[in-house]
């Protein structure tokens, strides 16, 4: 039995026991927009709930797999919008938007169906959350994945960089904010694999086609086991605490430049300025 939908910015595909989610902004370089989030979120539940599927790949139409929230919309148009208030802002009405994106975004990591994440092009920002939040994650050798508003302007509210590299290798990137090739991401242990662009369709089956003959039940079982292992590591606090301090990074001295000067020049020449290295603007020292 094979089904395709559509799930608003996202399509499903269903054939042979997997089911493929597809990020489809492919215009916007895959960027979250709104809905996007709710989105994904629907797209899983169906995937769960589909008692033929048995292994969930996730991945983006068009050049690349995600370029995070969408900064035409939350940053260089004028005014407020659910990322960003007016002073002074209520960080109790930011994490409200914040958390349910998060919760969205790990819809992939609690659904009891393994997900693996194919990454082609670029996975940076919000879009790395996303990814993060898969189980398995193959990219393409030379694609990119970072979370470049680590310098200003978010924050991972995930917090899977750190479950995945450990305090050491998530500072380095947290730090710096900067990209990183699919090919560093597996030394790192980042993510599992990273292959040439042209073995990355055909691996990233090879993979679903091994995990698809295993019960279904046998599946959950040990993503729930493995999962737990993390829930007892405090994943759930520490992800509260990244989600507020993620508004807080939007609402901070260098935010407000940030957001004043995207709505300036574009938010491409605003993040150029901020992730050139030089001292940020804005800053009270």
């Amino acid at each position: 039995m094979s089904s395709q939908l559509e799930f608003g910015d996202v399509l499903y595909q269903s054939a042979d026991r997997i089911a493929t989610i597809t990020l489809n902004r492919p215009e916007r370089f895959n960027a979250i927009s709104l809905t996007m989030p709710d989105d994904l979120a629907n797209a899983v539940a169906h995937a769960e709930n589909d008692n033929s599927v048995h292994v969930i790949v996730l991945t983006g139409a068009g050049k690349g797999f995600c370029g995070g929230y969408d900064l035409y919309d939350y940053a260089e148009t004028p005014g407020e919008n659910p990322g960003i208030q007016e002073m002074p802002w209520d960080p109790m009405i930011d994490y409200k938007f914040m958390s349910h994106c998060t919760r969205q975004f790990m819809s992939l990591w609690n659904c009891n169906k393994p997900v693996i994440a194919k990454v082609h092009g670029h996975a940076v920002a919000g879009g790395s959350d996303i990814a993060l939040c898969a189980d398995i994650i193959i990219m393409n050798e030379d694609a990119k994945i970072g979370y470049p508003p680590s310098r200003v302007w978010g924050c991972p509210t995930t917090a899977m960089w750190v479950y995945r590299l450990g305090a050491e290798r998530a500072k380095r990137m947290l730090f710096t904010g900067d990209l990183i090739t699919g090919r560093r991401a597996e030394e790192m242990g980042l993510i599992y694999q990273a292959v040439p662009a042209d073995q990355l369709d055909s691996t990233v089956q090879q993979l679903a086609d091994r995990i698809k003959g295993v019960p279904k039940n046998q599946l959950m079982m040990m993503k729930m086991m493995v999962n737990q292992a993390y829930d007892n590591m405090g994943l759930q606090s520490t992800q509260r605490m990244a989600t507020i301090f993620d508004g807080m990074t939007r609402h901070s001295p260098e935010g407000v430049w940030f957001k004043e000067r995207s709505e300036e020049v574009g938010f491409k020449q605003a993040v150029q300025e901020r992730d050139s290295g030089d001292p940020i603007p804005g800053s009270k020292v």
